[in-house]
């Protein structure tokens, strides 16, 4: 059988790109891949991740691009997604979102050694911080 390499990309949609960019820009400090555009913003995610975010609604028809096509798809309610951090930086980590205003609405020990802390962005989507040891393979 073929092998999964990794998950490649994660999408959030979100009511405001605008809003969306300072706080994923400014207070997560994620870099842009490529110029934002009306529909959507892509960001360096770590390693070869990759954070989308699309404008709610934006991404209902096929898209065209050079090569091909995307078909439509999109997200609704308060979705979740988990960064990897190392354990020493946790700490920083809360300290930057502190200084930031965003509250920590969760934490979690986690039977491996991880630690996980969470926060929300500004559409309401679960946000979390994990450590190496959450999962038998992280």
């Amino acid at each position: 059988m073929p092998a999964l390499r990794g998950v490649l990309e994660t999408s959030l949609y979100v009511e405001d790109l605008a809003r969306a960019a300072l706080f994923w820009e400014g207070t997560v400090g994620l870099h842009p891949l490529v110029p934002g555009d009306r529909r959507f913003r892509a960001y360096d995610a770590g390693g070869a991740s990759v954070l989308l975010l699309f404008l709610r609604g934006a991404t209902q028809e096929t898209v065209h691009v050079p090569g091909g096509s995307i078909p439509p798809h999109g997200g609704s309610g308060h979705l979740h997604v988990a960064f990897a951090v190392s354990s020493d930086e946790l700490q920083e980590w809360e300290a930057r979102l502190a200084a930031a205003g965003v509250a920590i609405e969760g934490r979690a020990d986690w039977p491996r050694g991880g630690r996980s802390i969470y926060f929300r962005d500004p559409d309401g989507h679960l946000v979390e911080l994990a450590t190496p040891g959450l999962w038998r393979n992280y």
